[in-house]
């Protein structure tokens, strides 16, 4: 698909003039300004791309010139790009003004090529784009018909008789390869096709034989799609679109159904879904959610799509309507069945919460402490995104300390816990006895009652000056009534000569 006017359609579709006005695209180009793009008026009055802006006005002086936007026409060609997704899965960006779109298998959808193409060239000629779309085996041959041939559509094993009458140019060769050529004489594609292959490769390199190969499909030419293929679809056109919010939820409800039958078939649930909206004006809204756990079940599918779309709001504005909504699981893995249990309830339940708090804030907002596998107190509770530890026994049931801290009769840890511990001055008995009394943030507090000391040896790879010091924690209360967790940081005498001392949390 070229879309050979892409410049000049853009500024036209938002500009007043006349249709059949003249108009030019300029940038600069080696210190000049430049015609980049001519509309079809323009270049039947002679004016070409590469035509210094001076002279074009020197023979029309009231020609429309408008300065060149290369990202709003990247941009528009990403819309284009997303509407041409109801047609295919398979859409790549062909530089700066054309698609590739692979339709294998996807053609009958729409009663063949020919209708397929004259329904896409139908629609974008609606929202004033030029376009050339031409279908061939190849995506080689596709690019040399659309851009250089006169039909439009060949037929299965007709690239041997389309692609000889075509210049050089249409095998898309690397500059000054095709104007070499038609020096010699050889300005046709057939001309070049009866010349040994050895020659060829030998004077214009082996990218100019791989392009002619290309061409004919004696090599593969896969095209990049701009989206990832998704694993599994289902999707739901219209005679007549649709607009309302409960029409929508009603349709991804009815087409969830249908993506859980395909799952279950493999045994896989969905952890990426998207439901994909395509308004008549050729506007695509996506809404994407994710998934703590393989999910099949479609009613729960349904309902994360009406928390979705509550939290997406106008964002994804029905306009004139929807004629086509898509359903994707995006990525797909192994679900197991569930024995049915309290246990599996509860973890059911709370991947379900996760769901749908993901839906509304996203899956990565989400986050749950879970206990880690160390004795230091600062990291035996992390936070991780929900839908990663959802699935754990230790998340599901609750547990934010180790267990041996939840079978003490005291609190094993304070309650809260500071992100940093803050250091004091303290004073104590006898070198490794409890303290005293203490100063904290400038106030001073004596020691009515001492509890410890819980020796704690830290890990050494977590210290990067390579010094890791014991700690004497001790759980204290002050005359005031001030209950605090402190620990003495190194041994005296055998680690170093002065320890410090450290307010690491506050019990209740």
């Amino acid at each position: 698909m070229w879309l050979k006017r892409l410049a000049t359609d853009r500024v036209a579709r938002g500009s007043r003039a006349p249709a059949d006005a003249p108009l030019v695209v300029v940038e600069p180009i080696k210190s000049a300004l430049r015609l980049a793009a001519v509309n079809d008026a323009a270049e039947r009055l002679g004016l070409t791309a590469g035509m210094a802006l001076a002279d074009a006005r020197a023979m029309y002086p009231h020609l429309m010139a408008v300065d060149a936007d290369r990202d709003a026409d990247a941009d528009l060609l990403g819309t284009i790009a997303d509407d041409a997704d109801r047609y295919t899965p398979l859409v790549a960006v062909d530089g700066a003004d054309g698609l590739m779109l692979d339709i294998t298998g996807c053609a009958h959808l729409f009663g063949g090529e020919v209708a397929l193409a004259r329904d896409l060239a139908r629609r974008l000629n609606g929202h004033g784009l030029t376009v050339r779309i031409a279908v061939a085996d190849t995506v080689g041959g596709a690019w040399a018909v659309a851009r250089h041939g006169a039909s439009s559509i060949v037929p299965p094993g007709g690239l041997d008789q389309a692609l000889p009458p075509l210049p050089v140019a249409a095998l898309r060769p690397a500059p000054g390869i095709a104007d070499t050529l038609a020096q010699t004489g050889l300005r046709r594609i057939g001309d070049v096709v009866p010349l040994p292959r050895a020659a060829l490769a030998a004077r214009f390199g082996t990218d100019f034989v791989t392009r002619l190969d290309q061409a004919f499909g004696r090599a593969d030419e896969p095209i990049s799609p701009r989206l990832p293929l998704p694993a599994y679809v289902v999707e739901q056109p219209f005679a007549e679109p649709i607009a309302l919010e409960r029409d929508v939820l009603g349709t991804i409800g009815r087409l969830a159904v249908r993506l859980a039958r395909l799952l279950e078939q493999r045994g896989e649930g969905a952890r990426v879904l998207q439901a994909t909206l395509f308004r008549t004006d050729g506007t695509v809204c996506r809404i994407r959610l994710g998934t703590s756990t393989p999910l099949a079940d479609p009613a729960a599918m349904a309902r994360l799509f009406v928390d979705r779309l509550a939290a997406v709001g106008d964002d994804c504005d029905p306009g004139f309507g929807f004629d086509i909504v898509r359903l994707s699981a995006l990525a797909a893995e192994h679900r197991d069945a569930v024995q049915a249990s309290l246990m599996a309830s509860d973890r059911t339940d709370l991947a379900h919460l996760v769901d749908r708090l993901g839906a509304r804030f996203g899956l990565n907002q989400v986050t749950m402490a879970v206990a880690q596998d160390t004795h230091i107190p600062e990291f035996a509770v992390a936070d991780i995104p929900a839908h990663a530890a959802a699935t754990r026994p230790s998340a599901v049931s609750g547990l934010a300390f180790p267990p041996a801290a939840q079978d003490c009769v005291a609190p094993g840890r304070p309650i809260r816990l500071f992100d940093r511990p803050e250091p004091v001055e303290a004073i104590a008995e006898v070198p490794d006895g409890p303290p005293a009394r203490f100063r904290w943030r400038h106030l001073l507090y004596e020691i009515a009652a001492a509890e410890g000391p819980e020796r704690i040896a830290m890990e050494w790879w977590r210290d990067d000056a390579g010094q890791a010091l014991t700690r004497d924690y001790f759980r204290v209360e002050s005359r005031e009534g001030v209950r605090v967790w402190l620990y003495r940081e190194g041994l005296y005498g055998r680690e170093t000569a002065q320890p410090r001392w450290f307010v690491h949390g506050l019990f209740g």
